[in-house]
Parts: C-alpha cells; structure tokens; sequence
C-alpha cells in the first residue's frame, strides 16, 4: 500500500497539512505518538468543562483570512484574553496599562503614568542593555519590572534576568488607557467544544493512526531513500516531520535547548468559581508555578465544579516533553547546522515549532502549514 505522505504529528501543522494534500487528491497517513490528536492544543473535557491539558491556548490573529479558515471548522465565542498578575498580596492587571499603573502608583492620568514610567527609565541611564534585565528595565522602568516581569521572567526561562540576552524582550506593550485585552489582535476567541474537534474535523476521511511513534514504525529504503514501514508493506512519497528536528538526526550535531513544562491539574468539587478568571499569573519568583489556569471561564462556563492547572516551568532534557525553543545565539547557529541537514533530505519536509526550532502562535502554525501544502502543489 503506497501513500503521498506520512505525515508525522496529529498536531495542528500536521492536521491542516494533510487535510489540504487530502483536499488535492494525496493519500496521507498521519502518525503521532500520543494516545490523542490535536497535539498540545488537545482540549479533554472534565465534568463538562474543556480543559486544555497542555496549557491555556488563545487563539489570536490579525490575519483575515485565518480566521475564516479557523471559523470554518469550528463555531468560535467572544473571550478576550485578559489575564490578571499577583505579586504578594496585590493584584494587577495585565497588560501594563492605565489599570495597572492606577493599582501601582494611585495615579490617575495617562500623562502621569507616562511621566511616573520615563522618569525611572531616565534615572537607570541604560545607553545599550547588556541583558534581559536592562533590556526590560530601559523599556519600563524598575517598578514594573520587578513586579510584573522580573520573577515571571526567571521562572519561565530557569535563569536570572542579568544571564539573559536582551533580544528574548524586544519589546513591553504598555498602554496608556484602561484596556484590559492583552492581545491587539482584532480577532480572538476560543472554539466551542474545545480544539480537539476542530482538529478532527481537519483530519475527517485521513487515516489516524495513535500511539505510534516515527522510529518505531517506519525505516528507510537505502535504495531509493524512500520510507517504508518497518514490515515492508507500505510506503510514503514523502513525510513531513514535525517532532525535533535535533531528534530526527539522532542529535548528530548536539541537543538544541528547549524548556519545559509540568501541569498539575487539579478537579475542585462543589467550588463553582476558584479565581475569577481564566488565567491568573504569580509574578514572584518564590512562587514556583508561573500560573494557574481555571478553564470554565474560557467558555464562560457556570458548572458547579471547577478545574484548576498550575504551570510549573522545567529544564528540559532529553525524554521530556519540549515546549518552546530557547532561541538564543548559541542554539540559532546550531539549529542552522540541523536546516543544512535538512536541506539534504530528498523526500522529507520539516514543519511545526519543532521542526522550524521556533515558537509559533496558532495562527502563525496554520500559515505556515498552509504555504507548505502550496509549495508541495506546484512541486
């Protein structure tokens, strides 16, 4: 049995991948090693809630056109992504805006958080960051960086900020009026019933197969470098790979960094309303989960339990689940020595936040899938 591709990752860039080979007539086989699809956007419900077993996913896009693709497979409500940030005993809310800066220094004008803000930039006296820590501190100041970024910051990446480049913090959104929507994107929301079903829908009428793994399943014909499965009996044109693309090449050139993540998911009978939102940050770094997310609220759900998830931020190393790519110059030029590799595959594509070493917004994935499956029609 001979197929176009074996697509290898149920998760979102391999589902849109192979649903458009399927749309052109290609026969797909798609693989994945869990025991689900929808890879780390799988949503699993508990006592009616959708619960987002691998962290909160938002989607977000500026792009039109994603967003009829995305409403397409699947009927999206209204959430905007409006997180709020404990630090001790005070709240505030994120992003960093006239909210914010109100709990902060009990000022109530725009033109004097601005002044409050540039008067702490000036003091510091930063002329080129030589870190993350100036970097954040020349953007923001000292009162907001060592509240709401500092400790989160160090949490999530496993480091200290002064051991950080500058480049990870580009940029600090602030803003100067009372907006409490974190993403300027101008479409948002979450899919009702959760993203398992729109991944379904993308891989319905492609054959599924779970709990497989790559290396265990398929090997190559030296002969024709064509892959095949390990019994002989069937055979794939081509496969789109999206696990690491370090993993795919046995690490020949090195591990590449990545972080991880462990999720304590916790089911809160008879407690109908734990925090209040969706997604509740702890910016201390003495605290050591970043944040706990209580899924109802992304549907606006009004069950009489709830579910709770605290993020804990991990070293990641081989054997752990990768998450996102530590994109520093170091794993940069490494990761250029795995893109030569790959450019030398024949009949292997690489894709997803793996296989392209980067980290990816939902939107951005589908993009990406969809101009691969383009590529691969004019090939």
């Amino acid at each position: 049995m001979n197929y176009d591709y074996l697509v290898v990752g149920a998760g979102l860039f391999g589902a849109v991948f192979a649903n458009e080979m399927r749309k052109l007539g290609k026969k797909c086989l798609v693989i994945d090693r869990r025991d689900h699809i929808a890879g780390n956007i799988y949503t699993e419900k508990i006592r009616g809630i959708q619960v987002h077993r691998y962290g909160a996913h938002i989607f977000h896009t500026s792009d039109r056109r994603i967003w009829r693709y995305v409403n397409d497979l699947a009927e999206f409500n209204n959430y905007i992504n409006s997180p709020v940030a404990v630090y001790r005993d005070e709240l505030y809310n994120l992003p960093f805006n006239m909210n914010t800066f109100a709990k902060m220094w009990n000022v109530r004008t725009p033109k004097e958080a601005a002044e409050r803000i540039q008067a702490q930039i000036a003091e510091l006296d930063i002329r080129e960051p030589a870190n993350l820590e100036e970097q954040a501190l020349s953007l923001v100041g000292t009162d907001i960086y060592m509240k709401l970024v500092k400790g989160y910051t160090e949490k999530q990446w496993g480091r200290d900020c002064r051991e950080l480049p500058a480049f990870i913090i580009r940029r600090l959104p602030v803003r100067f009026t009372f907006d409490n929507n974190y993403f300027n994107d101008p479409y948002q929301g979450i899919p009702k019933g959760g993203y398992t079903g729109m991944v379904a829908k993308l891989l319905d009428g492609i054959e599924v197969r779970l709990g497989t793994a790559f290396e265990d399943f398929v090997r190559k014909d030296e002969t024709s470098d064509v892959y095949v499965t390990r019994d002989g009996q069937r055979s794939f044109g081509k496969v789109l790979y999206t696990g690491m693309i370090d993993a795919f090449f046995g690490y020949c050139e090195g591990a590449l960094e990545y972080r991880s993540l462990e999720f304590q998911t916790e089911l809160l009978e008879g407690e109908e309303n734990y925090q209040g939102n969706a997604v509740v940050n702890y910016t201390e770094r003495e605290i050591p989960f970043t944040r706990i997310i209580e899924h109802k609220h992304f549907e606006f759900g009004h069950q009489p339990d709830t579910v709770i998830t605290r993020e804990y931020p991990r070293e990641w190393k081989r054997g752990d689940e990768p998450y996102y790519p530590v994109n520093d110059e170091r794993n940069a030029a490494l990761y250029q020595k795995y893109l030569q590799l790959a450019s030398m595959q024949k009949n292997v594509l690489f894709g997803g936040r793996l296989g392209q070493y980067q980290y990816y917004d939902m939107d951005k994935v589908i993009a990406a899938a969809l101009e691969m499956a383009a590529k691969e029609n004019v090939a």
